[in-house]
């Protein structure tokens, strides 16, 4: 390997082909580079340079890769192998002896800020162009040692998911567990086993380290069942503000109480004063939160549910007699007594846990009915008997509806709650008087999404205003600050598409079409899922479902295909009523193109201007806006209708696309009734530049009439570089149209199409 590289990738590559046979040829490059890094083979993290100019800068770069390892939960290698390509040397040394700064945080690029380290020198130096000393190389790349790390509050996440991958039945006990309390089972980081490699055992004798990272430490299904219950300090400041307003409204000579019935480690009361948590009344279900509860606020509140720790106390994981929906909890002789008090005023002050068990998280894991045992509780039982529908399905509102069932009895009782807003915008679960509230990015509550969460300052009386304002606000990360607050109209809905919008008239169709998956491919319609009638009908151009009013998974409630999708929930598109359906579809796509955390969760699908918009449709005035929801579903992504000859013999050719190269489209025919702008002239123009490109590769087919969505699908293929890791296309000259189109198709969707959707509350 004598040769000198002008590309690093390529001395990579060819360094893993000469050595990979003799280390382990089962191996592939994709193995080695998983993590981001330049390769982990065995106990060696390998860092490649085409020539090392400063072998301290190049080390640090590698503690870093180390430090990211470590915080992900993966053993961190016991040798730093550096390879100078061109020189054919590389440097061995050994993590050990830079555990101190693995074990920092570092922001930023690995590759980047890295001059002025001071390294020690390398074990050893190997010049691999020799054969004798290329055997020694070969020698350390087979060890498979690693170096162990500290638990700390930086890594114990990562490594509690990596424990449950390794034991997918455990539980957090088997990896928290200390010696504390009545319940002493001695958990992995503090007596390893599965790591005992790779971690040095924790020698704290609690937990309270992990205060606020209790909720993620939690198995996989627990976390499923009990939500989560974190709450930023800056947020739990903000509604303690609301807590205030709450006990200026009690009456004078009563005395109050604060119940949060889901408390976790008492992230919330940390922003009361010492007053106000001698009011509290605090609980969790989880146990190793409840110990963490009671050593930090223990001796502060007013009472813990349950007061003391017994032998009865802890019941796999969870805390018997904690369980807020159980009739027993209801029953507690410890808050009845307050609550039977009329001069007692209630205060409840909670961020439920969130839980949506027919959500497509849970769908996905496989663990709907393992993760919604809640759902056969005492409380949810109750509310069944008073609210119909899906209602019950979510977790919070259980804890919303009981609030006002079993707790709140008075005018000036409130309820300080943290949800997301649909609750009172589209289910109607109550309606009390608002009287004041914030918004938080659900970012910051130890989620991966931005979305609007609503914390509200209920008042026990009866309401029906169907609109107010709240107050947002974000969270400067790096400051730790409040972002400047911004004001959030927040309006109810009461109609949905289904209800007011799909074409329910009766048709001349035959039974005998064909029926489409989500991605607009036939499937067999004898699928047990099957739950639609494969109709057809020359005048069919489609099928719609837009479902629910939120957007809480806006790719998967919303199917535009060709014909019948298989599980029905839609409605089929037809000549004659394709241009009035095309409104919702426009607004089914709204977070997919304004993601701000203020929207998701806070607008909503709605059908209340119904007779207003039918109206205007009738009497002409919405003409060109069909025209330009024509325009915008011609060339959005989600619109999967495809060409394709059916199992039924019948050929079924994409009319809501502008493909004319096989003649005119339904929609190419009415388009030209659009009196163009200059950004509709340069859409059309790209789709035009668009199908050039297209029929110039080899998978076109000149028989189909291709929509954006069939190019993505089938010309716009691509395959991973194996030791980039990258995606390369195939056709690039596609890809970068394709690009460009969505680009295109945003802007103008949200200057020309959104404003209509809002005006006629497609979108509200």
């Amino acid at each position: 390997m004598s040769e000198k590289y002008t590309s690093e990738k390529d001395g990579q590559l060819d360094f893993y082909n000469q050595f990979l046979p003799r280390i382990n040829p089962n191996l592939t490059v994709e193995d080695i580079i998983a993590n981001n890094n330049d390769g982990v083979l065995n106990g060696n993290l390998i860092e490649f340079k085409l020539s090392v100019k400063d072998l301290n800068e190049v080390l640090f770069q590698c503690i870093k890769y180390l430090s990211a390892l470590r915080i992900k939960g993966t053993p961190v290698p016991a040798n730093i192998v550096i390879v100078d390509l061109n020189s054919t040397k590389s440097y061995l040394y050994k993590s050990e002896n830079y555990l101190e700064f693995i074990e920092k945080l570092y922001n930023g690029g690995a590759s980047k800020n890295n001059s002025g380290f001071i390294g020690g020198e390398p074990e050893q130096i190997f010049d691999y162009s020799k054969s004798i000393e290329t055997e020694n190389l070969i020698a350390v790349l087979k060890e498979n040692d690693f170096t162990k790390i500290h638990i700390d509050e930086n890594c114990i996440v990562g490594w509690a998911s990596a424990f449950y991958k390794v034991k997918p039945t455990a539980r957090k006990e088997d990896f928290l567990g200390d010696e504390k309390g009545k319940h002493k089972t001695i958990g992995e980081i503090r007596n390893p086993t599965v790591f005992k490699d790779f971690i040095y055992a924790y020698e704290g004798e609690t937990n309270v380290k992990f205060n606020y990272l209790m909720d993620k430490l939690n198995d996989t299904i627990l976390k499923k069942n009990l939500g989560a219950f974190y709450t930023h300090p800056l947020y739990a400041q903000k509604a303690a503000e609301l807590v205030r307003k709450a006990i200026e409204r009690v009456p004078e000579g009563n005395d109050y109480i604060i119940l949060d019935r889901c408390a976790g480690t008492g992230n919330l009361e940390a922003a009361l004063t010492d007053e106000e948590l001698k009011h509290c009344i605090v609980s969790t279900i989880e146990y190793y939160e409840y110990k963490v509860l009671q050593e930090l606020i223990g001796s502060k509140v007013k009472a813990i549910i349950p007061p003391t720790e017994t032998k009865e106390t802890f019941n796999a994981g969870l805390v018997n007699g904690a369980d807020a929906l159980s009739k027993e909890y209801v029953e507690n002789e410890v808050i009845k007594q307050y609550i039977d008090n009329s001069k007692c005023t209630i205060i409840l002050f909670e961020n439920p846990p969130y839980a949506e068990t027919t959500s497509i998280e849970h769908q996905k894991t496989g663990k709907g009915k393992e993760s919604s045992a809640w759902k056969q509780s005492y409380v949810v039982t109750e509310m069944k008997k008073e609210v119909r529908g899906t209602v019950s399905n979510d977790l919070g509102n259980a804890f919303i509806w009981s609030a006002f069932k079993f707790y709140l009895r008075q005018p000036t009782d409130s309820y300080i709650v943290f949800s997301p807003v649909k609750y009172w915008k589209a289910q109607h679960l109550i309606n009390k008087k608002f009287l004041d509230g914030y918004a938080f990015n659900r970012r910051h509550f130890h989620t991966n999404i931005d979305a609007c969460i609503m914390c509200a300052l209920w008042s026990n009386e009866n309401s029906d205003v169907s609109e107010f304002e709240i107050k947002g606000f974000d969270i400067n990360e790096k400051d730790n600050c409040l972002l400047a607050e911004v004001k959030l109209p927040i309006k109810q809905c009461f109609s949905l598409f289904s209800e007011k919008y799909y074409d329910k008239r009766k048709y001349e169709d035959t039974a005998d079409g064909v029926l489409l998956d989500f991605d607009g491919t036939e499937i067999d319609k004898n699928r047990s899922s099957v739950r639609q009638t494969p109709y057809f009908n020359k005048n069919i151009i489609g099928y719609l479902a837009v479902k629910g009013a939120n957007f809480d998974n806006p790719d998967a409630s919303v199917h535009l295909l060709r014909t019948g999708e298989y599980d029905g929930n839609g409605f089929y598109v037809r000549t004659t009523n394709y241009m009035q359906s095309l409104p919702m579809f426009a607004a089914s796509r709204y977070i997919t193109y304004n993601r701000e955390w203020t929207e998701r969760a806070r607008i909503m699908k709605s059908a209340d201007k119904a007779e207003t918009f039918f109206a205007d449709a009738k009497n002409g005035k919405l003409n060109n806006f069909f025209l330009k929801c024509l325009l915008f579903t011609c060339i959005e992504m989600q619109n999967h209708c495809r060409s394709f000859t059916g199992s039924d013999g019948r050929f079924y050719r994409n009319e809501l696309c502008l493909d004319t190269t096989n003649g005119e489209t339904v929609a190419s025919k009415d388009i030209k009734n659009l009196k163009a702008n200059e950004t509709e002239k340069t859409i059309l123009e790209l789709y035009s530049t668009l199908l050039n490109h297209v029929k110039e590769t080899k998978e076109y087919r000149k028989e189909l009439t291709y929509g954006i969505y069939q190019i993505f699908a089938e010309i716009d293929t691509s395959y991973t570089d194996e030791i980039t890791g990258k995606t390369v296309y195939n056709n690039i000259q596609v890809h970068s149209d394709l690009q460009a189109m969505k680009e295109l198709c945003k802007n103008y969707y949200n200057s020309e199409i959104v404003p209509i959707l809002f005006e006629y509350e497609f979108l509200k």
